[in-house]
């Protein structure tokens, strides 16, 4: 355990704001997949053959398909193995897995990993590529689409390949499924946890009581469904208070652009907020956070991570923490193994929430003057006492 970072068990508190928290978390028994390995009803024809693809590189998406490959590992899918390093990316693990895993029922295709580079052009590129490959060498069985443009672009009828939509912000705002009980395609799944945004959103005013919310974001379909804008406005109407809109560039290929953005937002909203709330987006990253944070303190703001408990601790007041992705992992791992088993995609339950845990730093809410109550205090499951800097 680090020193900065302090982890507490506790059984019961009194706030208001986690009773309704805790009430609106389901029971663990229906967030973790069975234990029980998958590999009793092998495929009929083996091994199936995975791509990847995402819109552009992302640390999430790297979280998630190791998260997944571990799942697989412990049902039994892919032999017990040793991931390369957590600081490689996702066309690192995948190059990885493509040349080592063994399994006799999955393989990682070499030449199947695809990524945009959040490039528009690339994009629509890669999009007809991987339809055409999918139609015409019908060599892929399933892909992983990470992101939102990754599942907007492979959820439709233009093939009927299975596609495992992962690490989407909104997969039903931003039109890739039809709900959250039915993704509309038959070969479609993607996970959804449609109440997350909504916790946090309210956790944050319950602490803070804030009247002007600050919230930066691309003003597009994809800038708002990231932005999770519908849940803000839903939890804005019904606690009174007003949001506060600046427009940010994100998903372009220079990245020091989106973060000019960010940046240049956060510092015109300042002035005129009480909170921000800091949303997830390119331009929202190790580079960019200790100048927000820097920007949020001199103007004493209480700020929320949408990301998670990584930007608590470079100095964001509060966050939930980030998503358990062993459990995450646990669970794709399972619909997968029933997908291969010969369930279609669309019959399984994407809706799947984390169980809710609160990060709090506290040097932050000494530098900007803010009061914790210590109800607050004992229900956080992280505690930084410091403002560290990204490496």
């Amino acid at each position: 355990m680090r020193n900065s970072i302090i982890r507490i068990v506790f059984l019961f508190t009194g706030a208001p704001g986690f009773a309704l928290l805790l009430a609106l978390t389901p029971p663990a028994a229906a967030s973790h997949p069975p234990d029980t390995p998958q590999t009793q009803n092998p495929p009929a024809h083996t091994p199936w053959r995975l791509a990847y693809y995402e819109g552009g590189p992302h640390d999430n998406y790297h979280d998630y398909l190791e998260a997944t490959i571990r799942g697989l590992m412990a049902l039994g899918w892919i032999e017990q193995a040793e991931l390369p390093s957590s600081e490689v990316d996702a066309s690192t693990l995948w190059n990885w897995l493509a040349q080592n895993a063994k399994s006799q029922y999955l393989t990682f295709l070499s030449d199947a990993y695809y990524s945009a580079d959040w490039e528009q052009q690339s994009r629509e590129k890669i999009r007809t590529d991987i339809i055409d490959r999918m139609n015409r060498r019908k060599d892929i069985d399933l892909v992983f689409a990470m992101g939102t443009w990754a599942g907007q672009d492979l959820a439709n009828n233009r093939h009927h390949t299975p596609v495992f939509v992962m690490s989407a912000s909104d997969p039903i705002q931003s039109g890739i499924i039809k709900s959250a009980e039915d993704s509309g395609y038959d070969h479609v799944f993607a996970r959804v946890s449609p109440q997350r945004y909504e916790k946090q959103l309210r956790v944050f005013h319950e602490a803070v009581g804030f009247k002007r919310l600050g919230v930066a974001y691309e003003n597009s379909v994809d800038g708002r469904a990231y932005a999770a804008l519908e849940n803000i406005q839903k939890v804005a109407g019904e606690n009174r208070f007003k949001v506060v809109s600046c427009y940010t560039l994100s998903d372009i290929p220079d990245n020091s652009k989106a973060v000019e953005s960010v940046v240049s937002c956060i510092d015109k909203l300042a002035p005129e907020v009480d909170a921000l709330y800091i949303t997830m987006q390119g331009g929202v990253n190790e580079r960019s956070i200790p100048t927000i944070v820097k920007i949020a303190n001199k103007h004493k703001l209480p700020t929320f991570s949408q990301l998670g408990s990584e930007e608590v601790k470079y100095g964001v007041l509060m966050s939930m923490s980030r998503p358990d992705f062993e459990s995450i992992g646990d669970y794709l791992a399972s619909c997968l193994g029933q997908v291969i088993n010969g369930a279609s995609p669309r019959a399984l339950k994407q809706l799947f929430e984390e169980k809710t845990n609160i990060s709090l730093n506290l040097k932050t809410a000494e530098v900007i003057g803010i009061y914790l109550r210590a109800d607050w205090l004992a229900a956080a499951d992280e505690i930084y006492r410091e403002i560290q800097v990204p490496d």
